[in-house]
């Protein structure tokens, strides 16, 4: 699928480098992507939000591709806080008065704060490949997922940050290709999103993001207020639908499952068989499960 003309807008903190494409007086729907990934993500799940008569925005997250930090003064935090106030302040500069948002990966976890910062502005959430309220380091940790989440424990150390910072590539490669057992991607895919890893902000980041969430290291003082409104993870009442794959070996299925109390709204679930850590880049049927769910309920 061709990619739209990039556009940027400036929030407080970032020059945020977005695409647009869809109906021009369509429903605004904010779709954020993961680690390590980037916008082209939902290249095959617009055509069915499209035709449900959704515009589609898909920002490049802080640290990825064009998106640039204002200043060279801010904190270069990757922490979770960070991630979905960013979302807000997007539809802020953007003048949205109210949308939908869908995440997956690091997307999924801002979405939910996102969700849970202004309620009152987003009429359905939906989040791929992540359970909400698996953030805090303090709750139990399975030794199958504990197995899963080396990454993080190997970007804790030296050797891990320098890999990451001189062999990116291969790094994120590998994950691509242990987290979606099932998938085989093109080399030409996978090159065209790691592009965007080359951002010079993308490794500082990244190594904030990972570190942060196990406390070992601090946070931007900016956020810590709203860190504190987030633990422990606040109910959602905003209309949510996950969706995971059934194949996920970065976070196991089991991480989403017995989320129901924590949602005051609707809430749905839906596990894919086969499909692994990127539904919406493996499989053409995520596009139109999201649509379907994002035609019911609250209106935008």
């Amino acid at each position: 699928m061709s990619s739209s003309p990039l556009k940027a807008v400036s929030t407080r903190l970032l020059e945020v480098a977005y695409e647009v494409s869809g109906p021009e007086g369509g429903r605004p729907a904010i779709l954020l992507h993961g680690w390590p990934d980037d916008i082209r993500t939902w290249d095959r799940s617009l055509p069915a939000l499209h035709a449900q008569g959704w515009k589609t925005i898909v920002p490049y997250l802080r640290g990825f591709g064009a998106t640039r930090f204002l200043s060279a003064s801010t904190q270069r935090s990757g922490q979770l806080a960070a991630l979905g106030q960013d979302v807000v302040d997007l539809a802020d500069a953007l003048g949205l008065d109210r949308f939908a948002v869908a995440g997956h990966d690091w997307g999924a976890r801002a979405a939910y704060i996102a969700a849970s910062l202004a309620p009152h502005r987003i009429s359905h959430c939906v989040a791929l490949s992540v359970g909400y309220a698996t953030n805090d380091p303090r709750q139990p940790l399975s030794l199958r997922q504990a197995r899963n989440y080396w990454y993080h424990w190997y970007m804790a150390v030296d050797r891990g940050e320098a890999a990451l910072r001189t062999e990116r590539r291969a790094f994120t490669r590998f994950l691509w290709q242990t987290w979606s057992p099932n998938w085989s991607f093109s080399q030409a895919d996978f090159e065209r999103t790691a592009a965007s890893f080359e951002n010079p902000d993308w490794a500082d980041v990244v190594l904030h993001s990972y570190r942060h969430r196990w406390g070992f290291v601090a946070g931007d003082p900016m956020y810590d207020a709203l860190e504190k409104k987030l633990t422990p993870a606040p109910p959602i009442t905003v209309d949510t639908l996950v969706i995971h794959g059934a194949a996920d070996s970065c976070n196991d299925p089991a991480t989403s499952e017995g989320r129901e109390p924590f949602f005051q709204g609707r809430y749905q679930r839906v596990v894919l068989p086969g499909l692994g850590h990127f539904p919406q880049r493996e499989s053409s049927e995520v596009g139109p499960i999201i649509a379907e769910f994002l035609a019911t309920g609250q209106s935008v």
